[in-house]
């Protein structure tokens, strides 16, 4: 018999989700929540396990540590901004019921073990990177000392073993579709730009791009691209259709669904038979007769990161596309009629008040349904926190203790915390207040009254963080202008 597994996606921030799966640090202008993949692969392959992500359920933190009595094992999925929490849940669970074992998954225990163990005793073992087997194993009876990416105490020091190879065939896995009819409301996850309710998967693990800030593919799933079976991704999506009700979109959360050509197109001639909506992300390396294959098949959006307007910034974080290819992929999507979601990141390196201005024209100009603006963020791990502490640019942590975004990179002299926040309110505002956007959002509102609804609340919730942030770049200036006379007068 199997231990009876709690796999916890932890309640933090209100409105947080930068945990399982959630590419994103913190807290969004509008809140929005992801499903938690990684987590529900080796939910699958336990029988005696379940699923709680407490974020979209609404479940606080006392509810979560009263489940502690009812499990012999706790896998933890933790993240960077939210980490300081999860240790707290950590030790409040392990004081309910001593005898839990406890288990952290996720980026940070990959990219500093020791820093996890030496957190609190309350945690008895890591996985690092890919930790679908391990835990499963484990679970099912396998000493820790024999478990491929372990870390855990022996006598009073860590250990480590050796990382084991990377998962080959994904088929293999279980359907994570399973887990979330079993443990999950699929109607509480929603994500502005996607059609409510929705369902995301993985088609394929690990992404080739060499995108420097970019987390996943330097702390956990790598860079060695590894694919699901057309069939077999088609036969989950034929199960999703039938077993939840009033489903409106899938969403294929994959890191580059569209990397490769011939794949895309075999995956697409399967999907166009089951008569559906999906949507994805891409690159805007994606030519047009991918584009049209899509869009055939049933594709309605794409995420997209763009990044920046810049050439010189997407050199030097190894984006591997553009200007020009961005603004023919772009093209090419609004002919086929799709909807792109574009994403943009101030702060990256080589960041200047004339990059940045590149960057919103350039955007402007693009004129993609929607956007998301995030401050650039250096994880451990990745070669742009490498680059960020080489040069002495790390400034602060990753959020407030509200879990929203802070600059915590900054070119001093060029672009200080309150010019990287005030530049994001302005891209929004450039962005969003043109008549044409302005446009789009109103005839959804007059034509569709769910859609108006939704509308509503993000609009509250975006004015409102809105609202914080010029409140910080206020307090910031007027701090600094402050310090600034105190050395005056000494």
């Amino acid at each position: 018999m199997s231990k009876k597994t709690l796999f916890l996606n932890p309640p933090s921030f209100e409105g947080f989700d930068g945990g399982a799966s959630s590419r994103w640090p913190s807290t969004r202008e509008i809140e929005s929540y992801w499903y938690p993949v990684w987590l529900c692969y080796p939910a699958g392959m336990i029988e005696n396990s379940k699923v709680v992500d407490a974020p979209p359920h609404g479940i606080s933190i006392e509810q979560t540590v009263e489940m502690a009595a009812d499990f012999e094992l706790l896998v933890l999925f933790t993240s960077t901004p939210g980490f300081h929490v999860d240790v707290k849940i950590a030790d409040m669970m392990k004081a309910k019921n001593p005898q839990l074992e406890v288990a952290f998954v996720g980026p940070p225990v990959t990219m500093e073990p020791d820093k996890v163990l030496d957190a609190t005793q309350a945690i008895d073992f890591i996985v690092r990177r890919e930790f679908d087997h391990a835990i499963a194993n484990y679970a099912n009876g396998s000493p820790l000392e024999d478990l491929p990416g372990v870390s855990y105490r022996k006598n009073g020091v860590n250990v480590h073993n050796p990382e084991g190879p990377q998962i080959e065939n994904l088929d293999e896995l279980p359907w994570v579709s399973k887990i979330y009819r079993r443990d999950l409301d699929f109607r509480r996850y929603n994500v502005p730009f996607l059609l409510n309710p929705y369902i995301a998967f993985y088609t394929s693990r690990g992404c080739p791009a060499q995108c420097t800030f970019c987390l996943w593919p330097q702390t956990h799933s790598g860079h060695r691209w590894r694919l699901r079976s057309a069939q077999d991704i088609a036969n989950e999506c034929r199960y999703v259709l039938d077993n939840f009700p009033g489903l409106k979109e899938i969403f294929f959360d994959d890191d580059t669904f569209n990397y490769r050509k011939a794949r895309t197109l075999e995956l697409c001639a399967e999907l166009k038979k089951l008569n559906f909506t999906w949507s994805c992300t891409s690159r805007v390396t994606t030519d047009h007769d991918t584009l049209k294959a899509m869009k055939e098949a049933g594709c309605r959006l794409l995420i997209v990161g763009y990044e920046s307007g810049d050439e010189q910034i997407l050199k030097n974080i190894k984006k591997g596309a553009t200007v020009d290819m961005a603004k023919r992929f772009t093209a090419n999507c609004h002919k086929l009629g799709l909807v792109v979601h574009a994403d943009f990141i101030v702060g990256l390196p080589g960041e200047t008040r004339e990059t940045l201005r590149k960057t919103i024209d350039f955007a402007k100009g693009l004129d993609t349904e929607t956007i998301q603006v995030s401050i650039a963020h250096a994880y451990p791990g990745t070669e742009f926190y490498d680059f960020a502490k080489k040069n002495a640019l790390i400034n602060i942590g990753m959020s407030d203790e509200q879990g929203h975004q802070l600059p915590n990179v900054i070119y001093p002299g060029i672009l200080e915390e309150a010019d990287l926040m005030e530049w994001v309110e302005r891209f929004y505002d450039e962005y969003y207040f043109r008549p044409k956007a302005a446009w789009r959002i109103v005839r959804k509102a007059i034509f569709d009254t769910k859609e108006r609804k939704r509308l509503y609340k993000e609009a509250r919730e975006y004015l409102a963080l809105r609202s914080k942030r010029k409140q910080y770049v206020a307090d910031h200036r007027a701090n600094a202008l402050a310090r600034a006379q105190a050395q005056e007068r000494v």
